[in-house]
């Protein structure tokens, strides 16, 4: 083989390095650029992951706070209901004791409190 032979061999053998040098180190920043990719999706989703767990928490805290409401709300009605039973009684005890007072029981108190109203409009004319 003469030298001019071996020249253009021993270059298209140092371009073929080079190419595949060219080819290795491209394909490596790919995958280096698929790598930081997947990272950064992966940080999108721990901070969507977080929001979610945020928001779930925040809707826990206000169904829990609906719940204590109304159990507030239904105690106080019951205590209302307490109360104005109470009231009734305390009525009925003073209309039991009060000798200008008709224990019929088919008179409910509006009416006789309108009587009552009546009868003292009469003692004052």
């Amino acid at each position: 083989m003469d030298t001019t032979a071996v020249v253009i061999i021993v270059i298209v053998l140092l371009v073929g390095i080079a190419v595949a040098l060219v080819a290795k180190r491209r394909r490596d920043e790919h995958v280096e650029q698929r790598r930081q990719d997947a990272q950064v999706q992966r940080d999108l989703a721990d901070v969507s992951h977080l929001e979610a767990d945020r928001q779930a928490a925040d809707a826990e805290a206000r169904a829990a706070q609906a719940r204590s409401d109304r159990l507030a709300a239904e105690q106080q009605h019951l205590e209302a209901q307490s109360r104005m039973a109470e009231a009734d009684e305390l009525r009925q005890e003073a209309n039991r004791l009060d000798p200008d007072v008709d224990d019929d029981p088919n008179v409910d108190d509006d009416a006789r409190s309108d009587e009552d109203a009546r009868e003292e409009r009469h003692r004052t004319a």
